[in-house]
């Protein structure tokens, strides 16, 4: 390989990295993960009070009653505990705000975080209802004992009870349970019969959510908004709006475990039915641009006289890898991509260093600098490389003029320079290969994690999970790229040395708008790899310049 293919494969490299960046996080917005496929009709199994079980049919009409989205504004019930405030309609007993008192909003840091919210055209709320004739939905009105709740000191819980009008045949009481120090909020029924004959409902649990994305997200790197659903034979599968509107949704659709959400960066809110209790996953597009995921599980048959009660935890609140702990994969919700193997450990170590520092900028420096010494072996072989092509670069323009345009035998000779001089073309290229799935991992582990939402540094930089307000990052990691690529072999072509020149002119404008905690990964690198290839490429020179006087 002439230096002229090396020097294109090494701009290629050292370009696409960006571009694959960029790439795959666009990609995640519109190739949703998805396996078995989803069917119309959702065939629910009823348990009985006896032995056997009785398979029962939710009908087309009955799935598109409960699925109505009026979304009529009735009377408001807040609660606050030491985590949330949260706001109750009676239309419906919907969860219409949530806000998270101890998560700052993307513009102003002395603002709540709010995730669920109606506010104009943006909807973004937690609905449920019962199926089966007479018996409310998420359109009932419901009344309250009150207007306001508040956790009290002392108090772990508190209920909020709302009775259902209007109903036929049975007594309806939906209630919420609020907990201390949490973000799980239990959301369900009291059922009593009192007609004349059995009712076998079956109680539905949705989060419905416009296409928006959320506010503070970057053009340059977008993330994951949409629906996603858990089982434990699928795992993981993410349900994007483009597909569920063009019907083209595929996804677990009958399991006996699993949970149903809604996912934005940094977020997610998610129902949590228990294990071994069969239950029907779906997606729909709803009417105004709303899309909705939901679970459907049924409810033991109740007999005249008697009463069940049924409840499943709902989840909302910040995605981290914790959250196996409430939910089986309920962490996958930190969205790492394709290389999550490696970007767990990766954030794992990362959070281990914070713990000793209390600095999440100093606890990325420590990183990049284990990763640095992890592949210290492979950077030296690519930088003994590069210099080694660096000292022959006289020797390499002396051959060009010689043979001109006759490139076959430019080639020859050029071989026959790297046989002599001991010189693999491709041996400064290689390494970096090897290390680039551990970069794009690191990567994604810094972009995903709540954690650094708001994590200072020092000075100016307030937020590593946003962009430098005053570009100083980005202008000095442009500034190690310049530096780098003085100590790089000088290429012979004018036109390809112009573009090496521009590169980094090229990156700092691409990384104006990457979060200064990915900035600041990039200059430690850079400035440890200056280092390396600077003591290595000297080491090189001065063994020349021995030889020679020698």
């Amino acid at each position: 390989m002439d230096f002229h293919k090396l020097f294109r494969l090494f701009f290629f490299l050292t370009f696409s990295i960006s571009i694959m960046l960029l790439w795959e996080s666009w990609q995640r917005t519109q190739q949703p993960i998805a396996r078995t496929a989803s069917a119309a009709v959702p065939q629910i199994v009823v348990p009985t009070d006896t032995a056997s079980t009785v398979v029962a049919t939710v009908s087309p009409e009955a799935i598109a009653t409960a699925t109505q989205q009026k979304i009529e504004t009735g009377q408001k019930i807040t609660v606050k505990t030491d985590y949330l405030n949260a706001e109750i309609n009676t239309v419906g007993g919907d969860l219409r705000r949530l806000e998270f008192l101890h998560q700052r909003d993307s513009k102003n840091k002395n603002k709540p975080f709010v995730l669920l919210q109606k506010r104009g055209e943006h909807t973004y709320i937690a609905q449920t209802g019962l199926l089966g004739t007479g018996l409310p939905t998420h359109n009932t009105t419901f009344t309250a004992q009150a207007n306001e709740y508040l956790l009290t000191e002392g108090k772990d819980t508190i209920e909020v009870r709302l009775l259902a009008t209007n109903v036929v045949g049975a007594k309806v009481t939906k209630f919420y349970v609020f907990h201390r120090e949490g973000y799980v909020v239990d959301v369900g029924y009291e059922i009593e019969n009192i007609g004349t004959s059995p009712i076998s409902p079956s109680a539905y649990f949705q989060l419905v959510r416009d296409k928006s994305s959320p506010e503070g997200t970057s053009m340059f790197l977008p993330t994951y908004t949409g629906t996603a659903i858990y089982t434990e034979k699928d795992k993981f599968q993410k349900v994007g709006f483009p597909d569920i509107e063009k019907g083209k949704a595929k996804h677990s659709q009958s399991a006996d475990n699993g949970w149903a959400g809604m996912l934005q960066h940094y977020f997610v809110a998610a129902w949590l039915p228990k294990d071994k209790v069969q239950r029907e996953f779906y997606t729909k597009h709803l009417e105004n641009e709303l899309y909705s995921v939901g679970v459907i599980f049924p409810v033991a048959a109740i007999a005249p006289g008697q009463s069940t009660k049924i409840s499943i935890p709902l989840y909302a609140g910040p995605a981290q890898t914790s959250l196996d702990e409430i939910a089986p994969g309920l962490g996958l919700t930190v969205d790492y991509g394709w290389l999550t193997i490696i970007s767990t450990p990766l954030f794992w170590l990362l959070s281990y260093l914070h713990g000793w520092v209390y600095n999440w900028g100093v606890a990325i420096i420590l990183l990049t600098m284990f990763i640095k010494l992890l592949f210290f072996p492979l950077s030296a072989a690519s930088y003994r490389s590069m210099g080694k092509m660096r000292v022959v670069a006289p020797k390499l323009e002396k051959i060009k003029q010689q043979f001109g345009d006759d490139r076959e035998r430019l080639h020859k000779a050029m071989m026959e320079l790297y046989k002599t001089e001991k010189i693999n073309p491709l041996g400064g290229c290689l390494p970096m290969i090897v290390q680039i799935p551990v970069f794009i991992a690191l990567y994604w582990a810094i972009l995903a994690s709540v954690e650094l939402r708001y994590a200072p540094f020092f000075g100016w930089i307030t937020d590593l999970s946003v962009p430098d307000p005053y570009y100083v990052l980005p202008l000095i990691m442009g500034s190690t790229m310049i530096i780098q690529s003085k100590l790089n072999p000088v290429p012979p072509d004018p036109l390809q040395a112009k573009l090496m020149k521009l590169l980094p002119i090229v990156f700092s404008v691409v990384f104006f708008f990457f979060p200064a905690g990915l900035v600041l990964y990039s200059i430690v690198n850079n400035m440890l790899s200056i280092v390396q290839q600077w003591y290595i490429t000297r080491g090189l020179e001065a063994n020349v310049k021995g030889a020679a006087k020698a």
